[in-house]
């Protein structure tokens, strides 16, 4: 049953001054921006900082409220992925957001962009050039000092579960209760931020990171599990390899150009359990679909 928008709690995320609604059955458009050569699904488009730019201002006219930008591909270790993305040196990192962060900012001086990145010298440098959001994939187990680097500028942090360490993050891994444990992670995870001093937090499950697709499908339920930790909720399915196996099979799974509508319905399914905060590449296709469902949920 879709969790009721009238009874659900409400939150408002506070991005430098700039308050996002956040609240569940009210639908945050996160498009994804990677300035990167190895991400899995659109690595190699926007390395050039003008064509990046282009691609977030097309992302916000299409109902983006948010454009995460990634210097560094996460992609885990595992059969999906291979090896997996190696772990990158900070400089690099910035050298590839910084000048995309204040270019998008030139021309959309208004927009909020998260910067997505492990480490507190690379969320440093993109909050002096205009970012309101750290999204941090490994949930401070790599670079505690992330969260007083949020603090201190006063910008939101989303906190993700994963598994593994930065650079070795694992596709798969064995738990007794998949849903338990990501939350009971992610309370940890809260806490140490909250500690630092960050005001506005948001919770990520991780789907793709050190999951079975039976997990993956678990979690896309939890949304409202994951919602009594007081903060909301992100869910980033976006053409990920647990749609391309729903859709194939473990072994054949379907390709990352026919996931559009697989994620779709899995976004949908996240989103009516309590999952506000949505990351995704097709911006377009996500705003009308959650635009439609929302009202459909605020109607029932």
């Amino acid at each position: 049953m879709a969790i009721d928008p009238e009874t659900a709690p409400s939150f408002v995320l506070d991005c430098r001054g700039r308050g996002i609604d956040a609240s569940p059955g009210r639908p945050v458009v996160m498009g994804i921006l990677n300035v990167t050569p190895d991400s899995f699904s659109d690595g190699g488009r926007f390395l050039d900082p003008d064509g990046a730019a282009a691609r977030a201002f097309e992302m916000l006219d299409q109902g983006a409220q948010i454009v995460d930008v990634g210097g560094a591909s996460s992609r885990p270790r595992g059969r999906a992925y291979g090896d997996g993305a190696a772990a990158l040196r900070p400089e690099v990192e910035i050298a590839r957001v910084r000048p995309v962060i204040e270019s998008i900012l030139a021309g959309r001086p208004d927009a909020v962009v998260s910067i997505d990145t492990v480490h507190s010298e690379v969320a440093r440098a993109a909050l002096e050039a205009g970012a309101s959001i750290v999204n941090d994939v490994t949930a401070l187990r790599t670079d505690p000092r992330l969260a007083e680097v949020a603090a201190d500028a006063g910008a939101a942090l989303f906190l993700m579960h994963s598994v593994g360490s930065w650079g070795d993050l694992v596709h798969e891994a064995a738990y007794s209760d998949v849903v338990e444990e990501v939350v009971a992670h992610l309370a940890r995870a809260v806490g140490e931020a909250e500690a630092a001093g960050v005001r506005s937090i948001a919770v990520d499950a991780g789907f793709g990171f050190g999951k079975t697709t039976r997990d993956n499908l678990r979690l896309l339920g939890a949304s409202e599990r994951l919602l009594r930790l007081g903060r909301p909720v992100v869910v980033g399915i976006s053409r990920k390899s647990a749609v391309g196996r729903s859709l194939g099979s473990e072994d054949d799974p379907w390709p990352v150009d026919r996931r559009l509508f697989g994620t779709l319905g899995a976004t949908a399914w996240a989103f009516a359990n309590g999952a506000s905060i949505v990351r995704t590449h097709d911006v377009t296709e996500t705003v009308q679909m959650l635009r439609v469902l929302s009202a459909a949920m605020r109607e029932r």
